[in-house]
């Protein structure tokens, strides 16, 4: 592994030149591919060093990322990058993957563009249609994620339908089923109509609906009276085989045992007693409907009640539902409550609020239904999986998602795991069709034991997340014994999204469990949502979408990245501002020009200039007592998984420390102004530090580190694989940043004072400093130069107190009284009234509105919205009023 930087391309930065405007686009590729020319990426499973795994929450070939996929990409390369630079055999593991129900119904819709439908192309062709599909995609999310800047392990790109996890795959299956863990029942599940499949429950989303309540009169056998039932599906009545009640409940105690007739079918249904049934909801009577309904299936199962389909996997009535069989189920609703009309059957109908599933995919309304499907008997799987999380062998950050899991593990329900489609792991199940025998294996047999007859392989597919609970281990070679996974498995952390906390985190735990006897990781980092700049969920109904390719080509990668990292605050949603993407662009160029400015006062042919050893200032000490300890704060954060905290940190430090302070403060010995040794220190001292905020920087901000360190004489190797900074405990010194934080603070309040009094930028000032303590008059003395150069000061007097009768414009700062002599620097007169016309102008401004807030006509008539605009305008017209009379005051008396 080569971690040297490759000779310069045309138009690249070479250590003599750095253009003068920061343009991501022109060096962000050229040195992905040159970090990929050198094979940094590259995990090694003979490294001796410590190991550090992450495996990618591989997205769906449906389509290209989205913005959430970025902020998941960018977290995790963060700590990717962290953790090699800090000398860990680092594996990030990527890869896809093929998203069954959901890749299915994209490949069908292209198809249906093409006037083509699947089932006459055949199964083996539409594969080989997907497969293509499979292999453009994976190609677009592949180069997202380079763009990006994601330092994956290509080589170990995997696919969750590649060979080796099509093994895994039936590894687990078959050792599952060999257990009694996987058994194919006619069970209820639900089903998608469109997608025509068996669904399971956590792909079901249920929404509130306006609906109505159809009550319905189904008239006694015998012709002695009637019951009524509720339904909010009549359609379904047509499949009712029996109406229930509770056997307590005396209203029909004579009634059980008897039939009634079925409306318009008039087919003879049993009134059965049951303890499910709720007297005191509706008319205490229930009509059973086995096949469509799942407590009516449990009461049919529990009285032996035959089950009729009406509804089939189309979503159109069967011939069971007799006159209205081939129609469309809601045009059968409407046509059979003509019927019951007619028929004298509806009793009544009501408004009625109710929640309906939905396919989480396509937002069909989903139908219960009885079908033979194959089922994980899951319970013996959570057990272990609960116990994982409450020992706190996986964390989970934010804690608060503990909770959210526990519930829905200790109230599990077997796993329905078979699909009726044709793209994704087929199930490894064969028939044999004369004597009944089901096989289940490794690899297909060549016949049956039992009579050697022919056998077929089950035509459905499993869930597509069976095979993502195997991925942390199956992409390492599992069930073989590999170095990859002796050494890289269980990974460290997991990041993902909240949203398939039950999907997959749960999935995994329980899969890495059983068949490792580990959990898959030891923590897991749960993002928040990206939503739009007001906060809103984004969608294609709302329009506010965002790409995020769109995003790096406007902004660049390291902008998004910082921007997302700056604000991943564990548990909250992240709003994607745009003038938080242009601001950090602007930190990235703030950078970009105070290398620059280094770089100029550097000779560029010679070796890099060292640190020195001693004679350090007061502003030295400060600002690499500082580095050191940001080096500690990131290290911190980023063990915490504090993202927002190390980025922050980070910010402000280079921005505010050490662009703005330290290298305005080096200027002078820079310029040479006090000697040859004191420039030679101060270009010692710059670089180093700026070295350290370029490698600190780097996890978050890979390119543009990138593109400055190498520009920079003497650095020796590419970022990814250089030493992440630690603290330097020999340089950190509190008394010195407790000293220059203050006079920080002065130069900051002087500075303020000065342009609040109108005193041009360009012109010198003198300055009157009157320190409370002979301490601080001291330290002021000593470090005259530190308060001078920030605020333009030809000449700083340390004064016992503040001269009279001379116009000053005067503050407090770091405690220390200050004044800024005004004579020669401004017309204090022109300035008094300039300044008193500004004030007489916004008070006429100001009037009629205060007029309008003061009328009790106004209040009234006018709407809240504009009445606190209004008020508003008041109010800033005040701000604006203080602070111009401030101002005034400042220049002393006219």
């Amino acid at each position: 592994m080569s971690g040297n930087p490759p000779e310069p391309a045309d138009g690249a930065t070479t250590a003599g030149t750095i253009e003068k405007g920061m343009d991501p686009r022109r060096f962000e590729r050229r040195w992905y591919e040159a970090w990929l020319a050198a094979d940094l990426f590259r995990a090694d499973a003979a490294d001796p060093r410590e190991p550090f795994c992450i495996v990618i929450p591989p997205p769906n070939i449906t389509g290209s990322l989205h913005v959430g996929h970025a902020l998941n990409a960018a977290l995790q390369d963060i700590v990717v990058r962290w953790r090699r630079m800090q000398g860990r055999s680092v594996l990030w593991l990527p890869g896809t993957d093929h998203a069954s129900i959901a890749t299915q119904l994209m490949v069908e819709r292209q198809l249906a563009q093409e006037g083509i439908d699947r089932k006459d192309l055949g199964r083996e062709k539409f594969l080989e249609r997907t497969w293509r599909w499979k292999e453009e995609h994976a190609g677009i999310i592949r180069r997202q994620l380079e763009a990006l800047g994601a330092s994956c392990d290509w080589s170990r790109e995997r696919f969750t339908m590649d060979p080796g996890l099509s093994r895994a795959v039936r590894e687990v299956f078959v050792r599952l089923h060999e257990e009694g863990l996987i058994y194919r029942a006619e069970h209820m599940i639900s089903w998608c109509p469109r997608c025509r499949t068996a669904i399971s429950d956590l792909e079901v989303v249920h929404r509130e609906v306006q609906g109505t309540l159809w009550r319905l009169r189904y008239p006694l056998a015998s012709g002695a009276g009637e019951v009524v039932v509720a339904t909010t599906r009549p359609e379904t009545m047509l499949g009712d085989t029996a109406v229930a009640v509770h056997p307590e409940d005396e209203r029909y105690a004579a009634l059980i045992g008897q039939e009634v007739l079925l409306p318009v079918s008039g087919r003879r249904i049993p009134i059965v007693a049951d303890r499910f049934v709720d007297p005191a909801f509706g008319t205490g009577a229930v009509k059973v409907t086995p096949a469509h309904d799942p407590n009516d299936f449990e009461i049919g199962r529990r009285h032996q009640l035959p089950s009729v389909r009406v509804i089939g996997e189309d979503g159109r009535m069967t011939d069971a539902a007799g006159p209205f069989a081939g129609q469309d189920r809601f045009a059968a609703r409407e046509t059979l409550l003509v019927r019951l009309r007619q028929e004298g059957a509806l009793a009544a109908v009501q408004e009625h609020t109710h929640a309906v599933g939905h396919c989480q995919r396509c937002d069909t309304v989903v139908e219960p239904a009885v079908s033979p499907q194959w089922f994980v008997r899951i319970a013996p799987l959570a057990a272990p999986a609960i116990a994982a999380v409450e020992n706190e062998q996986v964390r989970m950050f934010p804690e608060s998602w503990r909770k959210t899991y526990f519930e829905w593990m200790r109230n599990i329900h077997d796993w329905c795991i078979s699909r009726q489609l044709w793209w994704g792991h087929r199930i490894p199940a064969y028939y044999c069709d004369p004597c009944g025998r089901t096989v289940v294996a490794r690899e297909e047999p060549p016949g049956c034991l039992t009579c050697g007859g022919g056998l077929r392989q089950d035509p459905d597919v499993l869930d597509t997340w069976f095979s993502s609970a195997l991925w942390p281990f199956s992409t390492l070679g599992w069930p073989d014994a590999t170095a990859d996974l002796q050494r890289f498995y269980p990974g460290n952390l997991l990041v993902t999204g909240p949203d398939i906390i039950f999907f997959w985190v749960a999935r995994m735990i329980m899969a890495g469990l059983k068949f490792t006897g580990e959990p898959p990781f030891a923590q897991v980092y749960f993002t928040g949502l990206v939503r739009d700049a007001e906060g809103n969920k984004m969608s294609k109904t709302r329009g506010n979408v965002v790409d995020p390719m769109e995003l790096i080509d406007l902004h660049g990668a390291d902008a998004v990245r910082f921007t997302l990292a700056s604000q991943a605050y564990p548990g909250s949603d992240i709003p994607l501002d745009p003038q938080r993407l242009e601001g950090y662009r602007a930190f990235g160029n703030k950078l970009w020009n105070a290398t620059r400015f280094v770089r100029l006062n550097l000779d560029l042919e010679a070796p890099r200039p060292p640190l020195p050893a001693a004679g350090w200032t007061l502003a030295d000490r400060w600002i690499l007592s500082g580095v050191s300890r940001l080096a500690g704060t990131v290290t911190e954060a980023l063990e915490g998984l504090r993202f927002d905290e190390a980025a922050a940190a980070l910010y402000q430090f280079t921005w505010h420390r050490y662009c703005d302070w330290y290298v305005e403060l080096a200027k002078d010995d820079l310029r040479g102004s006090n000697g040859a040794e004191s420039q030679e220190r101060a270009r010692g001292v710059l670089v180093e530090v700026l070295d350290r905020l370029l490698r600190l920087l780097h996890p978050f901000m890979p390119f543009l580190t990138e593109e400055l360190a190498q520009s920079l004489p003497g650095t020796r190797g590419l970022l990814p694989v250089a030493d992440f900074p630690g603290r330097v405990e020999a340089w950190e010194d509190p008394e010195a940043e407790a000293l220059a934080e203050r006079l920080i603070e002065l130069d900051t309040r002087v500075r303020n004072v000065r342009a609040q009094a109108g005193i041009p930028p360009s012109a010198r000032i003198r300055l009157w400093l009157m320190p409370p303590d002979p301490e601080t008059a001291s330290a002021l003395r000593e470090h005259l130069s530190m308060v001078a150069v920030p605020v333009r000061a030809s000449e700083v007097e340390i004064l016992a107190s503040l001269p009279e009768g001379v116009a000053v414009a005067r503050g407090v700062g770091g405690g220390i009284l200050f004044a800024i002599p005004l004579a020669g620097v401004l017309d204090l007169a022109a300035e008094r009234a300039r300044l008193t016309r500004e004030i007489d102008k916004a008070r006429a401004e100001r009037e009629p509105h205060a007029r309008k807030v003061e009328s009790a006509e106004f209040l009234e008539r006018a709407p809240e919205r504009i009445i606190e605009r209004t008020r508003q305008i008041v109010r800033d017209f005040d701000t604006r009023i203080e602070r111009l009379a401030e101002t005034l005051a400042l220049l002393g008396p006219g």
